[in-house]
């Protein structure tokens, strides 16, 4: 009889149930082993592992195969989603319109949305903002995507505070004209600080596009990246049997190592649908890559190579050390949307590479994204314990997201206690105490004790967890 009336009461003040995995685990719930000297902590994650599936996609907007890519800068995340937002200009006209969803890189906290505008009006583009990034001197940028019937690509700055776009430029594809979905950048975009490139590998096609222009040079007037063509059809890649990137592949530039060549995009990776990321010189032909991996360091570490299917890779150095991150897999178990931080081998050389860590331990997602293949990696660098570090900003369209920071200065967390069944505040024990633990948590979302709130399994912590501990208390009587 007590049991049932404490059950009636808690369902009674609890009007609704409260999802486990989004207030408890708004950080992934792995720790990271201190290797070599760096150290790894998640900031916080909001995903479909985490936070739970069907939550995600019912609280988030930016959870929408329409917002396929987002970038970090100066410690704020963008997200854009074409066609978030529907508008009707006029009686019996309706246009869907842009919208760019923002969030405190550093704690997670979600920031007022951009309405995004051109010339003043809303920006309803088909897919038109695609692809957004940053370039080296604190701009961001938008893209469409531009199918194989159109021959041009807008190319916009966005004003961070406003929404408002601004049109730099048109890029001329030339004489092949193919889909191209993302586009990469290094140097400055508005030519004052610097000269600025600009790279896209085709969807389908072994053709490569890209843009120069000079510092200081005529914004209307870019030439071919590709000494003086716009686009080159490449003939190496890998896997060797390949003969196209496939659908949606990514290119990113890799900054040159002194000043003259620092925003020359002189190499690149590409990473494609049917291929895995490769560095890349100007001329086409392959510099580095996975390639390079022997078999015995295959054999060594089964997760170094990753599948053909998702698009992304990042590179950071801490000191003289350098690594890269890219993602590993796409929904299949076990590697569901996870990423691998590995440091380079000598001479910044995919032979003898390591493999820190892959994260989410447990996962990402597993819900496809409709075939958008994209998972951008974002590095940006901050201190942490007196040392530098590099926040890393990890985002799968459709999946989720979240930051973790790397470095010798970063406390990695500490393992999270194993509960065993009934045992909600990870003490060891159940007692009245775990059942105290729900009822605060339930009424006033205090998490501070909870380890393992979800006793039954369901992603939702409810008056039915109440009733698991208690029978265990009892013992099931």
């Amino acid at each position: 009889m007590k049991k049932f009336l404490l059950v009636l009461t808690l369902v009674a003040i609890a009007c609704s149930s409260v999802s486990a995995a989004g207030l408890l685990l708004k950080k992934d719930p792995n720790s990271y082993q201190t290797i070599n000297g760096i150290s790894m902590r998640n900031l916080w994650l909001l995903d479909r592992v985490h936070y739970g599936a069907s939550e995600l996609a019912r609280d988030f907007e930016w959870c929408n195969t329409n917002a396929r890519t987002a970038v970090m800068q100066e410690g704020v995340i963008y997200i854009p989603r074409s066609e978030a937002k529907q508008l009707i200009p006029t009686p019996g006209d309706t246009v869907m319109a842009s919208v760019i969803y923002r969030y405190d890189a550093m704690t997670g906290e979600e920031l007022p949305a951009l309405d995004v505008t051109l010339n003043g009006e809303p920006y309803t583009a088909f897919r038109g903002v695609n692809s957004i990034g940053k370039d080296n001197f604190g701009h961001v940028w938008v893209a469409p995507l531009t199918l194989k019937t159109k021959n041009t690509i807008e190319f916009y700055q966005v004003n961070v505070e406003t929404g408002e776009l601004t049109l730099l430029t048109t890029f001329d594809k030339g004489d092949v004209i193919e889909r191209v979905d993302y586009i990469d950048v290094v140097g400055d975009i508005t030519l004052e600080e610097a000269e600025c490139n600009v790279l896209a590998a085709a969807s389908e096609a072994p053709t490569v596009y890209g843009w120069h222009n000079d510092q200081g040079g005529d914004a209307d007037t870019w030439e071919g990246f590709f000494y003086g063509d716009p686009y080159m059809d490449f003939v190496e890649m890998y896997p060797e049997s390949q003969t196209q990137w496939g659908t949606a592949p990514a290119a990113r530039f890799v900054l040159g190592e002194d000043e003259d060549t620092r925003y020359s995009g002189e190499t690149f990776y590409i990473d494609g649908f049917t291929t895995v990321p490769t560095l890349y010189a100007k001329d086409g032909t392959i510099i580095d890559g996975f390639g390079s991996l022997s078999q015995d360091e295959m054999d060594a570490d089964s997760l170094l190579m990753p599948k053909t299917g998702c698009n992304g890779i990042a590179e950071f150095t801490l000191g003289d050390r350098n690594f890269i991150a890219y993602p590993i897999g796409q929904y299949d178990a076990p590697n569901s949307c996870q990423v691998n931080i590995c440091e380079l081998g000598e001479g910044m050389s995919f032979s003898g590479m390591q493999r820190y860590w892959t994260f989410p331990a447990d996962g990402l997602g597993q819900v496809s994204d409709s075939g958008l293949r994209i998972h951008p990696l974002i590095s940006d660098y901050t201190t942490e314990g007196g040392k530098d570090a590099v926040l890393i900003f990890d985002y799968k369209c459709y999946n989720g997201m979240g930051v973790y920071i790397v470095g010798e200065g970063v406390v990695p967390d500490d393992p999270m206690p194993v509960a065993k069944p009934g045992d909600v505040n990870g003490d060891g024990f159940v007692t009245a105490a775990d059942i105290t633990a729900l009822y605060d948590f339930m009424l006033n979302n205090d998490e501070s004790h909870i380890v393992n709130g979800d006793q039954n399994g369901d992603n939702n912590i409810t008056s039915a967890d109440v009733t698991a501990v208690y029978d265990i208390l009892l013992g099931s009587e």
